[in-house]
């Protein structure tokens, strides 16, 4: 199976790019093969490789920038993802997009259904909710994989940071009302495959789903399992959000039921902690 991928150096493209194999030939395409600011170019880069399927792991991720830069949000994880949908269904060929748990209220604390009301609370949340909704009008077989808190041994993510300071400092306050399933890449990156996989075979499996890691945590318990695990003598003191203000407000309830992508598709919500011990033991062979 040729599956294109939109991006390459992101978090998930990097776990994609690593599954590449004779069975499944990856071709991941950078900023410079594929532009997300011309939507056109995307659908123009589809029609180019002939892929038996696309996965959109590229998106506009700074979250509080994407307050003052909403036009460029909105191209990127809104019209580009769009083109790309739309050049798929011309094709016949599964689309697989990720999305975000930023698409909801962030209110309660029961977990969020595939199916329950969106209600983005910032630009970043709005742009990616007026992708799934452009990608499930256009058709076609198509998956939108809602996750949360992604975190691997590449690019910027809260594992990585928290070794940083964690490592300078004694102790650290960290937000404590925000809970939700930090997902390693890698497990995305499987999961979009089987997904692409599943679609070429069963179009009837089209729709929305969700992948979180469990069990539920806090930024704060994450933090202090990063240190645990990682041996980094750092202390951690709960704070509410409100005593760490950012642009964007963010979600204090991020929990995501993944219980239909367990039915349709055989896909378990990893362990988080298995995945911080895998990225952990790849940033220390990364050291040597």
């Amino acid at each position: 199976m040729k599956i294109l991928v939109f991006g390459h150096s992101g978090q998930v493209a990097t776990e994609l790019r690593a599954l590449h194999s004779n069975a499944i030939q990856i071709t991941a395409l950078a900023r410079s093969d594929a532009d997300l600011t011309d939507p056109a170019s995307c659908a123009a880069s589809i029609d180019a490789y002939a892929p038996d399927a696309v996965i959109n792991a590229a998106a506009y991720t700074a979250v509080d920038k994407a307050e003052s830069d909403l036009g460029t949000a909105h191209l990127i994880n809104a019209d580009a993802p769009a083109a790309m949908a739309r050049a798929c269904a011309a094709r016949d060929i599964p689309f697989v997009s990720i999305s975000t748990d930023y698409v909801f209220s962030g209110a309660g604390n029961t977990p969020w259904k595939p199916d329950d009301a969106t209600d983005p609370q910032g630009s970043y949340g709005r742009s990616k909710c007026a992708g799934e909704i452009a990608i499930a009008e256009i058709g076609g077989r198509y998956a939108v994989l809602r996750t949360s808190w992604v975190v691997s041994a590449h690019g910027n993510n809260f594992i990585k940071t928290m070794l940083r300071i964690g490592a300078e400092r004694e102790a650290l306050a960290i937000v404590s009302d925000q809970i939700g399933g930090p997902t390693g890449a890698a497990e995305i990156a499987h999961a979009c495959v089987t997904i692409a996989k599943s679609l070429a075979s069963e179009p009837g499996k089209t729709g929305i789903y969700h992948l979180s890691g469990a069990p539920y945590t806090s930024w704060a318990d994450f933090a202090r399992t990063i240190f645990n695990v990682a041996k980094i003598p750092c202390e951690v003191t709960d704070i509410p959000s409100s005593e760490y203000p950012s642009p964007a407000k963010r979600p204090l309830n991020s929990r995501l039921d993944c219980s239909s992508t367990q039915v349709i598709f055989g896909i378990s919500r990893p362990d988080w902690r298995n995945s911080l011990t895998h990225i952990l033991t790849q940033l220390d062979s990364a050291k040597d």
